[in-house]
């Protein structure tokens, strides 16, 4: 967009007073017109009578605004007859060359700037340093290429046990290579659990004889925790504790946390009603009849009037 420049005190300059107001907005949109097509002051005759009248261009050239074809200003050049030209216009206004040298310097500026910008958006989203992108060499410098040859060789498939087919592989071609793990059993199961639950070896004893009775456990216990359990197996026996677990499993339950039996075995009172699936109750007296009751009542009160008589 380009501007079409007025100075300041163009409002009461002798030319524009000389003019009146409507010829000067004749010479305002003709050089606005000339701004924007870059004519560089040039006003055509259509443009002329397209937004004023002839005896207002007349009044223009007449104030020294105008100039119409063979003039003597030395300063502005000379219009085809029947166009005018606006005098000083290029020294408040711009060339055409260097609007459009300016116009040409900011597509540059903006292009440079969009292809910044593309290329920042680019290593964003995939960026040109990472490991991922870069083509490998012999000559990298990266840790595995600077890995010693020796000891490249060192490390075959051989010693990873890769040279032969692995136990779960099997050798026999008749059936696939790898077939569909069968359910794991209680004990395998106990097993598993064991090894991911990372207990201490005197603990083993105990779990191999929960799996022998088929109870899971859902272990998880801290080293504090196996240290009690380990005393009680010590102080019961790992079979009584199983023994335990079975007692008060039902059937399908879901297994309980150790630490719960933890609470259990760690009870005097699961020792003191062990091989029992229910707590004795205290023994009761007989029962006595209501004869025998009735006598007890006539006994008590001859006693207490022979105790009364004798004070």
């Amino acid at each position: 967009m380009t501007w079409f420049k007025i100075d300041d005190t163009f409002y009461g300059h002798p030319k524009a007073l000389k003019a009146g107001n409507a010829a000067i907005g004749l010479w305002a949109r003709a050089g606005a017109y000339a701004a924007q097509h870059l004519t560089e002051g040039a006003v055509p005759g259509v443009v002329a009578q397209l937004y004023g009248t002839a005896p207002q261009a007349r009044k223009l050239v007449a104030a020294g605004l105008w100039h119409e074809h063979g003039h003597a200003c030395p300063k502005c050049p000379q219009p085809p007859a029947g166009d005018f030209q606006m005098h000083d216009f290029l020294i408040y206004n711009p060339t055409r060359d260097k609007v459009e040298g300016d116009r040409q310097k900011a597509a540059e500026r903006q292009q440079r700037a969009r292809e910044k910008a593309a290329d920042r958006r680019a290593q964003e989203r995939n960026p040109s340093g990472s490991s991922a992108n870069r083509p490998r060499f012999d000559d990298d410098s990266s840790a595995e290429n600077l890995e010693n040859v020796a000891n490249r060789g060192a490390f075959g498939d051989g010693v990873a046990g890769q040279e032969g087919p692995s136990q779960r592989d099997g050798t026999n071609p008749s059936r696939s290579p790898r077939p569909d793990p069968a359910p794991a059993s209680p004990s395998e199961m106990q097993q598993h659990a064991r090894e991911r639950a990372g207990l201490v070896p005197e603990l083993r004893p105990l779990a191999d004889a929960l799996a022998d009775a088929g109870c899971a456990m859902r272990w998880g216990l801290g080293l504090g925790e196996q240290r009690d359990v380990h005393q009680l197996v010590k102080e019961h026996g790992a079979a009584a504790l199983a023994e335990v677990v079975t007692r008060r499993t039902a059937p399908g339950e879901e297994p309980k946390p150790a630490r719960y039996w933890l609470k259990v075995w760690s009870d005097p009172r699961t020792w003191q009603t062990a091989g029992a699936d229910v707590i004795p109750l205290a023994a009761a007296q007989p029962r006595r009849s209501r004869a025998q009751q009735g006598a007890d009542h006539l006994a008590a009160a001859l006693a207490r009037r022979t105790a009364g008589e004798a004070q």
